[in-house]
């Protein structure tokens, strides 16, 4: 009797996790019970799944996951070009979250491995990864980690000095130049700063600019990545925008870029940055001066 007991108390247990959802493909992936050996092929999946406490199921990672610190001394297992499928095979996971853009994803279910599809590109993304995943990995409350990013952006926001709200900015993604535009997440983390984004959404995300649309422009701040601060006074008529002028240039290290390019649990922390630099505490500011 106690053993029947027993099997039956399981098999409840079993159908209370029972989790089905519909990843980013538009296809169904059921769940009989949470996974235990996880790998990530995108770094915002790999801290999504460290925020919803599941940190220590992560079994390899892809090669630019690199926060939380931990996940460095993971097997690494390609990108998005490039991953190396015999080696995520051979970690034997019970679930593989990649992004939609993987050229590994069919090439991976065909091999039998469970593989859920998401890339978070926006705010309202950001909120519906964690409450998808939530549900799957069997961890609290994810409704929860969102309260909290969204506590930390109204902080973070208060923070900007009054007279910075309205600021006309430029935030560029690479030296194409690529820029972040309003209808990206970055865009949204500008806008919910109080700051106004030079290039409009109607471009995309983030579009490949003529540098002569930056000079027209002219905005009264520039943020970009330290490797490409010091060349912006050489392209073509950048040297008198007022940015530069007056030295109102955000350079962000490399780690901070990584804070800030992705669409993950770390939105607050990436506002955080955006207002330090602005209120002149971070190190690099009016670098190209």
């Amino acid at each position: 009797m106690r053993r029947w007991l027993a099997l039956l108390l399981f098999a409840g247990a079993a159908c209370a996790h029972a989790v089905q959802v519909t990843d980013d493909r538009g296809l169904r992936v059921d769940f009989a019970q949470p996974p235990q050996r996880i790998v990530s092929l995108l770094p915002s999946l790999t801290e999504f799944t460290c925020a919803l406490q599941a940190c220590g199921r992560l079994v390899g990672v892809d090669d630019y996951s690199n926060h939380p610190p931990s996940v460095r001394a993971l097997p690494h297992v390609g990108g998005l070009e490039d991953a190396r499928i015999e080696s995520i095979v051979a970690l034997k996971p019970d679930l593989v979250l990649a992004p939609t853009s993987s050229r590994a994803l069919e090439r991976l279910q065909a091999l039998g491995l469970k593989v859920l599809a998401l890339e978070p590109r926006t705010f309202g993304d950001v909120q519906r990864v964690l409450a998808l995943l939530g549900p799957v990995l069997g961890t609290p409350d994810a409704a929860a980690v969102w309260r909290g990013i969204e506590r930390d952006l109204a902080a973070a926001a208060r923070e900007l000095p009054p007279h910075l709200r309205g600021t006309r900015v430029y935030f560029e993604v690479s030296s194409a130049p690529y820029a972040a535009s309003e209808s990206s997440f970055i865009g949204e983390l500008l806008a919910r700063l109080g700051l106004r984004n030079v290039v409009p959404g109607a471009l995309g995300p983030f579009p490949r600019l003529n540098p002569e649309f930056v000079v027209r422009a002219d905005p009264q701040w520039i943020l970009v990545a330290d490797d490409d601060a010091t060349r912006l006074p050489a392209r073509p008529g950048w040297a008198g925008m007022r940015a530069l002028r007056e030295g109102n240039v955000c350079v962000f290290t490399a780690a901070q870029g990584d804070v800030l390019v992705r669409a993950g649990p770390r939105l607050a922390e990436a506002a955080r940055l955006m207002v330090r630099c602005l209120r002149g505490e971070l190190a690099g500011q009016g670098a190209t001066r």
